[in-house]
């Protein structure tokens, strides 16, 4: 992401949750701030709707879900705590429904103060169970950060790693994945990912190449992939015992089967939730 900019990305991801709760029906994902949040970038939503647009839409609104739902059976074993790496505009911490939930979200500073604004604009209130905490994951210590904004080391807690993973490099991502993995027994993540592009089929590397292009241009190029047993075993090395990586046909059948339209997933990105 360019320096002191707002992440056009979480614009584009956040446009997309706004959009599903007007033209998919049944919904997938239900977030009732999604417009709201948006301001005066709610215009954008008055754009024609492209087909690639619609498939990217099923991928993005299939992973918020899968995060929160994940993270529902995580505060039903303990979990008291919720990380969001790389929050965008998400909105759950504001209609969080978990009272004995901390929440804190992290973001680079430049695309944080811009969500800041935006929900003060909105007249979204900000809960006291939220903390908002300004990383440059490759510049600045992630738990470093997080134990001065108040972060519980000493208790399990849940990580969202979404729409972030593809852009950092490899450092950048095994310096965060050692943080999440050295939080106490009971922790867990969920993360979407993207395979190496040598790997997909015809049709799945011409709909990646062409998402690649796009995000290449606003300044956030996609950088690191994975194939699901490189990961699983890296997972495994870290302390994660329990693994579930999803793919196209596996999403597809938790959250987009039996509807009367074609909205689904038809990518090559995978979802991702481990615990230790």
């Amino acid at each position: 992401m360019q320096e002191a900019r707002p992440s056009r990305t979480a614009l584009r991801v956040a446009l997309r949750r706004a959009a599903h709760q007007t033209v998919d029906s049944p919904l997938v994902f239900r977030d009732p701030l999604a417009e709201r949040i948006l301001g005066p970038h709610a215009e954008e939503l008055r754009a024609p709707q492209r087909t690639s647009s619609r498939v990217l839409r099923a991928f993005l609104v299939a992973r918020s879900r899968y995060a929160e739902d994940t993270l529902a059976l995580g505060i039903e074993n303990g979990i008291t705590q919720y990380v969001l790496l790389g929050a965008g505009l998400d909105t759950f911490a504001y209609r969080n429904p978990f009272p004995n939930l901390r929440i804190f979200e992290v973001d680079h500073p430049a695309t944080q103060a811009w969500k800041l604004d935006l929900l003060s604009s909105s007249r979204i209130a900000v809960p006291p169970t939220v903390t908002h905490v300004p990383v440059d994951f490759e510049h600045q210590a992630l738990a470093t950060r997080l134990s001065q904004s108040g972060f519980r080391t000493d208790k399990p807690a849940f990580f969202a790693w979404l729409g972030v993973v593809p852009y950092l490099t490899e450092p950048a991502f095994q310096s965060t994945l050692h943080v999440i993995a050295s939080q106490p027994p009971g922790s867990g993540f969920v993360m979407d990912y993207a395979p190496p592009p040598e790997t997909l089929s015809t049709l799945e590397r011409m709909a990646f190449d062409s998402l690649a292009a796009r995000v290449a241009m606003v300044g956030e190029p996609f950088q690191l992939f994975f194939t699901p047993s490189d990961l699983a075993s890296r997972l495994h090395t870290a302390g994660f015992t329990q693994i579930e990586d999803l793919g196209r046909d596996a999403i597809n059948q938790r959250y987009f089967h039996n509807r009367n339209d074609d909205f689904a997933i038809m990518g090559s990105g995978r979802l991702l939730s481990a615990w230790k």
